[in-house]
């Protein structure tokens, strides 16, 4: 009798193991599973992507570039190499979206301060008025810490080309606004590899329009990029 109430134990217990197990395996199939897009020129509204990248397919990546920081110091993709990213473009002058965002920036550096994989990178859209001491002065303002996010000026139409041609962020509807540059709420989160992963409302880090990302939601990405 107990040699059959032993027997009877251990298969009782054989089943409930063998029942959680399948249990957690159908919550793991049975939830979505997270993904981030891959973001190409095709992507997006056409209105944002240079004519000479629009037929880029999978393979779109952030091009060289190189720009001056609030220090003096050339910045160039080499410094992001390896990192996650996230790029925006205001102006020291603006007095609309742009401190928004610096804030919203500021709140996001503050959460990946200690990511060492993670960076930032603001680039002027008016570098005829934001000069590196301008820059410095706002970057100091702000409490950007060097080495972690880089406010850059430098050649206009190689500010508004990466806009359009790498991080596909601004809208011209007349050729003459070619350079003239259109400011954007975006925040563009770029993997370690170079490539868009995001496009995130940079003046919002609450609720918003459905379709649309907020800086929240940036950072929870941040998060789940770090651990791919």
């Amino acid at each position: 009798m107990a040699s059959f109430i032993k027997k009877y134990r251990l298969i009782i217990g054989t089943l409930v193991v063998i029942s959680i197990a399948f249990l957690i395996l159908a919550i793991k199939f049975l939830t979505p599973q997270k993904d981030l897009k891959v973001y190409s020129p095709i992507d997006v509204n056409p209105k944002l992507v240079d004519s000479t990248v629009q037929d880029v397919g999978t393979k779109h990546r952030i091009a060289p570039f190189s720009f001056i920081n609030q220090n003096g110091k050339v910045i160039t993709e080499k410094d992001y190499e390896g990192k996650i990213y996230v790029a925006d473009f205001f102006f020291t002058k603006c007095q609309t979206i742009c401190p928004i965002m610096t804030d919203n920036m500021t709140w996001l550096q503050g959460q990946i301060k200690d990511m060492p994989d993670v960076m930032l990178l603001s680039h002027s859209v008016t570098p005829d008025i934001d000069s590196v001491p301008v820059l410095r002065r706002y970057a100091t303002e702000k409490g950007a810490i060097d080495g972690k996010w880089n406010l850059v000026t430098g050649n206009k139409r190689d500010i508004f080309g990466i806009a359009r041609k790498s991080y596909l962020a601004v809208e011209t509807n007349d050729a003459a606004d070619l350079y003239d540059m259109v400011h954007t709420e975006n925040f563009i989160l770029v993997d370690k590899k170079g490539r868009i992963r995001g496009f995130y409302n940079g003046t919002n880090r609450d609720s918003l329009a459905e379709g649309e990302k907020n800086v929240t939601q940036l950072l929870e990405d941040i998060k789940w990029l770090r651990e791919q």
